[in-house]
Protein backbone atom coordinates (compact mmCIF):
# COMPACT_ATOMS: atom_id res chain seq x y z
CA UNK A 1 0.00 0.00 0.00
CA UNK A 2 1.44 3.37 -1.10
CA UNK A 3 1.92 6.02 1.51
CA UNK A 4 0.14 9.34 0.88
CA UNK A 5 2.43 12.24 0.11
CA UNK A 6 1.70 15.04 2.56
CA UNK A 7 0.63 18.35 1.02
CA UNK A 8 2.98 21.25 1.58
CA UNK A 9 0.58 24.06 0.98
CA UNK A 10 1.88 26.32 3.72
CA UNK A 11 5.59 26.15 2.74
CA UNK A 12 4.69 26.58 -0.95
CA UNK A 13 2.53 29.60 -0.15
CA UNK A 14 5.31 31.06 1.99
CA UNK A 15 7.84 30.66 -0.82
CA UNK A 16 5.43 32.27 -3.30
CA UNK A 17 4.88 35.16 -0.91
CA UNK A 18 8.62 35.62 -0.50
CA UNK A 19 9.11 35.51 -4.26
CA UNK A 20 6.41 38.17 -4.78
CA UNK A 21 7.85 40.32 -2.01
CA UNK A 22 11.32 40.17 -3.57
CA UNK A 23 9.86 40.98 -6.99
CA UNK A 24 7.92 43.92 -5.57
CA UNK A 25 11.02 45.19 -3.79
CA UNK A 26 13.02 45.04 -7.01
CA UNK A 27 10.21 46.80 -8.90
CA UNK A 28 9.94 49.56 -6.30
CA UNK A 29 13.70 50.03 -6.31
CA UNK A 30 13.73 50.38 -10.11
CA UNK A 31 10.76 52.76 -9.95
CA UNK A 32 12.51 54.89 -7.34
CA UNK A 33 15.57 55.04 -9.57
CA UNK A 34 13.48 55.98 -12.59
CA UNK A 35 11.70 58.68 -10.58
CA UNK A 36 15.05 60.05 -9.42
CA UNK A 37 16.26 60.27 -13.02
CA UNK A 38 13.08 62.07 -14.06
CA UNK A 39 13.80 64.72 -11.44
CA UNK A 40 17.55 64.85 -12.12
CA UNK A 41 17.07 65.31 -15.87
CA UNK A 42 13.81 67.25 -15.74
CA UNK A 43 13.54 70.51 -17.64
CA UNK A 44 10.56 71.17 -19.90
CA UNK A 45 7.80 68.88 -18.61
CA UNK A 46 4.91 71.00 -17.24
CA UNK A 47 4.33 68.78 -14.17
CA UNK A 48 8.05 68.81 -13.42
CA UNK A 49 8.02 72.62 -13.61
CA UNK A 50 5.04 72.77 -11.25
CA UNK A 51 6.92 70.64 -8.75
CA UNK A 52 9.84 73.07 -8.87
CA UNK A 53 7.63 76.16 -8.65
CA UNK A 54 7.33 78.14 -5.44
CA UNK A 55 5.32 81.16 -4.36
CA UNK A 56 2.99 83.25 -6.50
CA UNK A 57 3.44 84.19 -10.14
CA UNK A 58 2.32 87.27 -12.00
CA UNK A 59 1.85 85.31 -15.22
CA UNK A 60 1.31 81.67 -16.08
CA UNK A 61 1.86 80.83 -19.76
CA UNK A 62 -0.08 77.98 -21.35
CA UNK A 63 -0.25 76.64 -24.88
CA UNK A 64 1.62 74.40 -27.28
CA UNK A 65 5.08 74.65 -28.84
CA UNK A 66 4.67 78.22 -30.17
CA UNK A 67 4.66 79.43 -26.55
CA UNK A 68 7.56 77.22 -25.48
CA UNK A 69 10.41 79.44 -26.84
CA UNK A 70 9.50 81.97 -24.16
CA UNK A 71 11.23 79.52 -21.80
CA UNK A 72 14.06 78.28 -24.03
CA UNK A 73 17.70 78.57 -22.96
CA UNK A 74 17.26 81.17 -20.24
CA UNK A 75 14.74 83.28 -22.16
CA UNK A 76 12.25 83.21 -19.29
CA UNK A 77 14.79 85.27 -17.30
CA UNK A 78 14.96 87.74 -20.20
CA UNK A 79 11.18 87.96 -20.26
CA UNK A 80 11.03 88.59 -16.52
CA UNK A 81 13.73 91.26 -16.77
CA UNK A 82 11.95 92.98 -19.67
CA UNK A 83 8.55 93.00 -17.99
CA UNK A 84 9.35 93.04 -14.28
CA UNK A 85 6.94 90.11 -13.91
CA UNK A 86 7.40 86.71 -12.25
CA UNK A 87 6.58 84.18 -15.01
CA UNK A 88 6.10 80.40 -15.16
CA UNK A 89 5.77 78.75 -18.56
CA UNK A 90 3.78 75.48 -18.63
CA UNK A 91 3.37 75.22 -22.41
CA UNK A 92 4.15 71.80 -23.86
CA UNK A 93 4.77 70.29 -27.30
CA UNK A 94 1.54 69.45 -29.08
CA UNK A 95 -0.60 70.11 -26.02
CA UNK A 96 -4.19 71.16 -26.65
CA UNK A 97 -6.67 72.78 -24.27
CA UNK A 98 -7.41 69.55 -22.38
CA UNK A 99 -3.77 69.00 -21.41
CA UNK A 100 -3.38 72.69 -20.58
CA UNK A 101 -6.46 72.56 -18.37
CA UNK A 102 -4.92 69.54 -16.64
CA UNK A 103 -1.63 71.38 -16.04
CA UNK A 104 -3.41 74.49 -14.79
CA UNK A 105 -5.56 72.56 -12.32
CA UNK A 106 -2.52 70.70 -10.96
CA UNK A 107 -0.73 74.04 -10.56
CA UNK A 108 -3.68 75.65 -8.77
CA UNK A 109 -3.87 72.93 -6.11
CA UNK A 110 -1.06 74.56 -4.11
CA UNK A 111 0.08 77.60 -6.11
CA UNK A 112 -1.29 80.85 -7.46
CA UNK A 113 -0.96 83.07 -10.52
CA UNK A 114 -2.48 86.50 -11.01
CA UNK A 115 -2.96 86.13 -14.77
CA UNK A 116 -2.87 83.41 -17.41
CA UNK A 117 -1.68 83.92 -20.99
CA UNK A 118 -3.02 81.18 -23.25
CA UNK A 119 -1.29 81.05 -26.64
CA UNK A 120 -3.87 79.63 -29.03
CA UNK A 121 -3.13 77.35 -32.00
CA UNK A 122 -5.93 76.17 -34.27
CA UNK A 123 -4.51 72.63 -34.71
CA UNK A 124 -4.92 71.98 -30.98
CA UNK A 125 -8.71 72.38 -31.21
CA UNK A 126 -9.50 69.81 -33.88
CA UNK A 127 -8.15 66.41 -32.82
CA UNK A 128 -7.95 64.04 -29.86
CA UNK A 129 -4.30 63.57 -30.87
CA UNK A 130 -3.44 66.85 -29.14
CA UNK A 131 -5.79 66.42 -26.20
CA UNK A 132 -6.93 63.06 -24.76
CA UNK A 133 -4.11 61.24 -26.51
CA UNK A 134 -1.48 63.66 -25.19
CA UNK A 135 -2.46 62.75 -21.64
CA UNK A 136 -1.82 59.11 -22.55
CA UNK A 137 1.33 59.68 -24.61
CA UNK A 138 4.11 57.36 -23.31
CA UNK A 139 6.83 59.82 -24.33
CA UNK A 140 5.23 62.58 -22.31
CA UNK A 141 4.45 60.27 -19.38
CA UNK A 142 8.07 59.07 -19.38
CA UNK A 143 9.15 62.60 -18.40
CA UNK A 144 6.26 63.31 -16.02
CA UNK A 145 7.25 62.88 -12.35
CA UNK A 146 4.70 61.32 -10.04
CA UNK A 147 2.56 63.87 -8.28
CA UNK A 148 -0.54 62.98 -6.21
CA UNK A 149 -2.42 66.03 -7.49
CA UNK A 150 -1.63 65.07 -11.09
CA UNK A 151 -2.74 61.49 -10.45
CA UNK A 152 -5.99 62.74 -8.96
CA UNK A 153 -6.73 65.05 -11.89
CA UNK A 154 -5.84 62.33 -14.39
CA UNK A 155 -8.22 59.93 -12.65
CA UNK A 156 -10.95 62.58 -12.85
CA UNK A 157 -10.28 63.05 -16.57
CA UNK A 158 -10.53 59.30 -17.17
CA UNK A 159 -13.98 59.46 -15.63
CA UNK A 160 -15.23 62.75 -17.06
CA UNK A 161 -13.25 63.47 -20.24
CA UNK A 162 -12.87 60.05 -21.82
CA UNK A 163 -9.11 59.77 -21.33
CA UNK A 164 -7.89 56.18 -21.82
CA UNK A 165 -7.75 54.45 -18.38
CA UNK A 166 -4.41 52.98 -19.42
CA UNK A 167 -2.96 56.48 -19.12
CA UNK A 168 -3.73 56.50 -15.40
CA UNK A 169 -2.42 52.93 -14.99
CA UNK A 170 0.80 53.87 -16.80
CA UNK A 171 1.28 57.01 -14.71
CA UNK A 172 0.64 55.36 -11.35
CA UNK A 173 2.77 52.27 -12.06
CA UNK A 174 5.54 54.27 -13.69
CA UNK A 175 5.67 51.95 -16.71
CA UNK A 176 6.77 54.64 -19.19
CA UNK A 177 9.26 56.12 -16.71
CA UNK A 178 10.79 52.67 -16.20
CA UNK A 179 11.03 52.04 -19.95
CA UNK A 180 12.31 55.44 -21.04
CA UNK A 181 15.27 54.88 -23.40
CA UNK A 182 16.33 58.50 -22.93
CA UNK A 183 16.26 58.33 -19.14
CA UNK A 184 19.86 59.52 -18.85
CA UNK A 185 19.37 62.52 -21.16
CA UNK A 186 18.14 65.93 -20.09
CA UNK A 187 14.51 66.59 -20.99
CA UNK A 188 15.15 69.17 -23.70
CA UNK A 189 12.72 69.69 -26.59
CA UNK A 190 14.40 69.63 -29.99
CA UNK A 191 13.31 73.22 -30.65
CA UNK A 192 15.45 74.52 -27.80
CA UNK A 193 18.61 73.29 -29.50
CA UNK A 194 17.60 75.28 -32.60
CA UNK A 195 16.59 78.46 -30.78
CA UNK A 196 19.44 80.56 -32.22
CA UNK A 197 19.35 79.32 -35.80
CA UNK A 198 17.77 80.95 -38.85
CA UNK A 199 15.60 78.65 -40.95
CA UNK A 200 15.88 78.47 -44.71
CA UNK A 201 12.32 78.37 -46.12
CA UNK A 202 11.28 75.00 -47.54
CA UNK A 203 7.97 74.30 -49.22
CA UNK A 204 8.42 70.58 -48.53
CA UNK A 205 9.09 71.14 -44.83
CA UNK A 206 6.09 73.46 -44.56
CA UNK A 207 3.78 70.92 -46.20
CA UNK A 208 4.99 68.05 -43.98
CA UNK A 209 4.60 70.15 -40.85
CA UNK A 210 1.02 71.12 -41.72
CA UNK A 211 0.16 67.52 -42.57
CA UNK A 212 1.46 66.44 -39.17
CA UNK A 213 -0.39 69.12 -37.21
CA UNK A 214 -3.70 68.73 -39.05
CA UNK A 215 -4.48 65.01 -39.40
CA UNK A 216 -7.82 64.05 -40.96
CA UNK A 217 -10.75 64.14 -38.53
CA UNK A 218 -14.31 62.93 -38.97
CA UNK A 219 -16.16 65.98 -37.65
CA UNK A 220 -14.07 69.13 -37.34
CA UNK A 221 -16.92 71.28 -36.00
CA UNK A 222 -17.76 68.79 -33.26
CA UNK A 223 -14.11 68.70 -32.22
CA UNK A 224 -13.88 72.49 -32.25
CA UNK A 225 -17.01 72.80 -30.12
CA UNK A 226 -15.68 70.23 -27.67
CA UNK A 227 -12.30 71.85 -27.21
CA UNK A 228 -13.66 75.39 -27.02
CA UNK A 229 -15.83 74.07 -24.17
CA UNK A 230 -12.64 72.65 -22.64
CA UNK A 231 -11.02 76.07 -22.96
CA UNK A 232 -14.07 77.58 -21.24
CA UNK A 233 -13.59 75.14 -18.35
CA UNK A 234 -9.92 76.16 -18.16
CA UNK A 235 -10.96 79.83 -18.01
CA UNK A 236 -13.45 79.06 -15.25
CA UNK A 237 -10.78 77.25 -13.21
CA UNK A 238 -8.41 80.19 -13.57
CA UNK A 239 -11.05 82.75 -12.67
CA UNK A 240 -12.18 80.73 -9.66
CA UNK A 241 -8.61 81.06 -8.34
CA UNK A 242 -8.65 84.82 -8.90
CA UNK A 243 -6.57 84.80 -12.10
CA UNK A 244 -7.41 86.81 -15.21
CA UNK A 245 -7.11 85.06 -18.59
CA UNK A 246 -5.79 86.53 -21.83
CA UNK A 247 -5.79 84.80 -25.23
CA UNK A 248 -3.14 85.46 -27.86
CA UNK A 249 -2.21 84.28 -31.34
CA UNK A 250 1.56 84.15 -31.95
CA UNK A 251 3.38 84.86 -35.23
CA UNK A 252 3.98 82.28 -37.94
CA UNK A 253 5.46 82.99 -41.39
CA UNK A 254 2.85 84.12 -43.95
CA UNK A 255 3.80 81.29 -46.32
CA UNK A 256 3.12 78.77 -43.53
CA UNK A 257 -0.12 80.39 -42.39
CA UNK A 258 -1.44 80.26 -45.97
CA UNK A 259 -1.28 76.45 -45.82
CA UNK A 260 -3.35 76.09 -42.65
CA UNK A 261 -6.85 74.69 -43.29
CA UNK A 262 -9.67 77.21 -42.71
CA UNK A 263 -7.62 79.46 -40.46
CA UNK A 264 -10.03 82.33 -41.11
CA UNK A 265 -12.94 80.18 -39.94
CA UNK A 266 -11.11 79.29 -36.73
CA UNK A 267 -10.26 82.94 -36.09
CA UNK A 268 -13.94 83.85 -36.41
CA UNK A 269 -14.94 81.10 -33.95
CA UNK A 270 -12.25 82.22 -31.53
CA UNK A 271 -13.41 85.83 -31.68
CA UNK A 272 -16.98 84.76 -30.91
CA UNK A 273 -15.72 82.64 -28.01
CA UNK A 274 -13.65 85.50 -26.59
CA UNK A 275 -16.56 87.93 -26.83
CA UNK A 276 -19.00 85.49 -25.21
CA UNK A 277 -16.61 84.87 -22.31
CA UNK A 278 -15.36 88.41 -21.84
CA UNK A 279 -11.77 87.52 -22.72
CA UNK A 280 -9.09 89.79 -24.17
CA UNK A 281 -7.94 88.40 -27.51
CA UNK A 282 -4.69 89.66 -29.04
CA UNK A 283 -3.69 88.80 -32.58
CA UNK A 284 0.09 88.95 -32.79
CA UNK A 285 0.24 86.74 -35.87
CA UNK A 286 1.68 89.50 -38.06
CA UNK A 287 3.78 91.20 -35.36
CA UNK A 288 7.01 89.49 -36.48
CA UNK A 289 7.78 88.68 -40.11
CA UNK A 290 10.91 87.77 -42.01
CA UNK A 291 12.62 84.39 -42.19
CA UNK A 292 15.52 85.66 -40.06
CA UNK A 293 13.19 85.58 -37.03
CA UNK A 294 12.19 81.90 -37.30
CA UNK A 295 14.11 78.84 -36.18
CA UNK A 296 12.07 76.40 -38.29
CA UNK A 297 8.86 76.28 -40.31
CA UNK A 298 6.73 78.06 -37.70
CA UNK A 299 8.57 78.75 -34.41
CA UNK A 300 10.24 82.03 -33.51
CA UNK A 301 13.96 81.98 -32.78
CA UNK A 302 15.62 84.06 -30.06
CA UNK A 303 15.75 87.21 -32.20
CA UNK A 304 12.08 86.76 -33.12
CA UNK A 305 11.03 86.29 -29.51
CA UNK A 306 12.96 89.36 -28.43
CA UNK A 307 11.18 91.35 -31.12
CA UNK A 308 7.79 89.99 -30.05
CA UNK A 309 8.48 90.89 -26.41
CA UNK A 310 9.61 94.38 -27.40
CA UNK A 311 6.70 95.03 -29.76
CA UNK A 312 3.81 93.33 -27.98
CA UNK A 313 4.34 91.19 -24.89
CA UNK A 314 6.00 93.80 -22.69
CA UNK A 315 3.00 96.11 -22.99
CA UNK A 316 0.55 93.24 -22.53
CA UNK A 317 2.22 91.77 -19.47
CA UNK A 318 2.88 95.05 -17.68
CA UNK A 319 -0.67 96.32 -18.12
CA UNK A 320 -3.71 95.03 -16.25
CA UNK A 321 -5.55 92.41 -18.38
CA UNK A 322 -9.04 93.72 -19.11
CA UNK A 323 -11.85 92.16 -21.16
CA UNK A 324 -12.26 93.69 -24.61
CA UNK A 325 -14.75 93.19 -27.38
CA UNK A 326 -13.13 91.63 -30.48
CA UNK A 327 -15.32 93.86 -32.64
CA UNK A 328 -13.54 96.88 -31.17
CA UNK A 329 -10.01 95.52 -31.30
CA UNK A 330 -7.27 97.32 -33.15
CA UNK A 331 -4.70 95.08 -34.85
CA UNK A 332 -1.83 94.30 -32.52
Amino acid sequence: MERAVPLRTAPTFARATQFCAIGLLIYLSLLAGAEWLVHRNGHMNPIFKIGQAAGEYDWLILGASHAMPLDYDGFNAELEAATGQHVLNLAGPGTGPLYNRFALEVFLRERKAHAVLYVVDSFAFRSTQWNEERLADPKLLARTPFDPAAAGRLAAYVWSQGVDPRALLDYVTGFSRLNNRDRFRRDVFEGEAQFDRVFRPSATADAKRVEYLYPPVENEQAALDRYLATLAALVNSARASGAAVVLARFPVPPRFKALLPDEAGFDAELERFAAANGLPLHDFSAAVEGREFFADTDHLNRAGMRLLVDRRLRALMTGEPKPVSPSHQTPD
